[in-house]
């Protein structure tokens, strides 16, 4: 009975210090403030911003379930085992040790303990210089985290998308929501090299292609991302339609500089010019706080322009010849199947990335 009543103890207390890391008591708040949030009716009159929190919501929901449901049992289990019942406690026992197991599953959730790590993420892909093989190899990329979103049951839309001339993208820009998404997608941030024979020239030579992966949380207007309006430049510009040679031209596009860093946030996609200036102030604030992380700036106004890690070292090395091997220069993790992690598995990549910025 003391037995029993130990290893009882220690699951509660396992479970309480994990729940006070992960600050479950104030996203249980928050996800009340949503409840009532997105069941005023008045709320649809704006779209993207009943979107972006019923979103919100599910991402919450769904990831705090899992500890309710555990605490819950654990106190079921605690009145179970007060009982004295010998066959009861045999059975308790048992449920113990698959709780143990359960727990020890969810305690992977504390990897997601930070500020914004729970958010959708935006994903904006960039090809570097090279022309075509840049482009192709963005594109590549593009595949590769659409299949992981794909089967983490992920939802995507598209902010924008932008084809080169002959294949590939040169910049392709999506919202990712699901949960722990940005938690789980921040590790994909930096530059990405890839070596492999050339399909583009003659001669089959081997090329070396780069290719820019951000990864932004998304975030919405408040007191830790406040930007001066005095500080924007906005411009609308024309935006084509479906037909190309600019059929359907709108002026839809809308680009916004941020005067004090320099940073230039666009959106051209084929909703009105409300809602790209709604979808480039989120990427902006996005931006803002990354460049903010990057440089340990205490807040917007400490930002110091163009001081970006964005195009600095590569973060994975993706060899296709004349041997294959993917390989992540942080945590030196490789991976010999480049075509596999091309198609989406990328999951020990990320694994590896967050266990070794977990601080225990």
């Amino acid at each position: 009975m003391n037995e029993i009543n130990k290893k009882l103890e220690q699951l509660s207390t396992t479970l309480t210090e994990a729940w006070q890391k992960l600050d479950l008591d104030t996203k249980l708040a928050r996800v009340a403030e949503l409840e009532q949030l997105t069941a005023d009716p008045d709320l649809w009159s704006n779209p993207e911003r009943a979107k972006t929190l019923h979103q919100e919501l599910s991402n919450l929901t769904t990831s705090i379930q899992p500890w309710q449901l555990l605490k819950t049992q654990i106190t079921d289990l605690s009145d179970i085992i007060a009982l004295g019942d010998a066959e009861l406690i045999i059975e308790a026992d048992r449920q113990l040790d698959a709780m143990q197991d359960t727990l020890n599953e969810l305690k992977k959730e504390l990897r997601f303990s930070g500020k914004y790590d729970s958010k959708s993420a935006i994903l904006r892909i960039t090809s570097g210089a090279g022309g075509t093989e840049a482009m192709d190899w963005a594109s590549m990329l593009e595949r590769m985290y659409l299949r992981f979103a794909e089967k983490k049951n992920f939802t995507v839309t598209s902010l924008e998308r932008v084809t080169g001339e002959e294949a590939g993208i040169k910049t392709a820009v999506y919202e990712i929501s699901g949960p722990n998404t940005y938690g789980l997608l921040r590790s994909e941030h930096g530059v990405h090299r890839l070596v492999r024979l050339s399909p583009f020239n003659a001669d089959n030579l081997r090329q070396t292609s780069f290719a820019l992966v951000e990864v932004l949380p998304v975030v919405e207007p408040s007191d830790d991302i406040k930007i001066d309006d005095k500080d924007l430049r906005i411009d609308v510009y024309h935006s084509g339609g479906h037909g190309g040679q600019s059929v359907n031209t709108t002026n839809s596009a809308v680009r916004i500089t941020h005067l004090p860093t320099g940073t230039v946030v666009a959106i051209q996609n084929e909703r009105s010019q409300l809602q790209n200036k709604e979808k480039a102030m989120e990427i902006l604030r996005g931006k803002l706080l990354q460049m903010q992380q990057e440089q340990h700036a205490e807040s917007l106004d400490k930002l110091r322009a163009g001081e970006s890690a964005s195009w600095g070292q590569q973060i994975r090395n993706y060899v296709l010849q004349p041997y294959k091997l993917v390989k992540d220069t942080r945590t030196k993790y490789e991976d010999k199947d480049p075509d596999a992690v091309l198609d989406g598995k990328i999951d020990s990549f990320i694994d590896a990335y967050l266990d070794s910025q977990s601080p225990e």
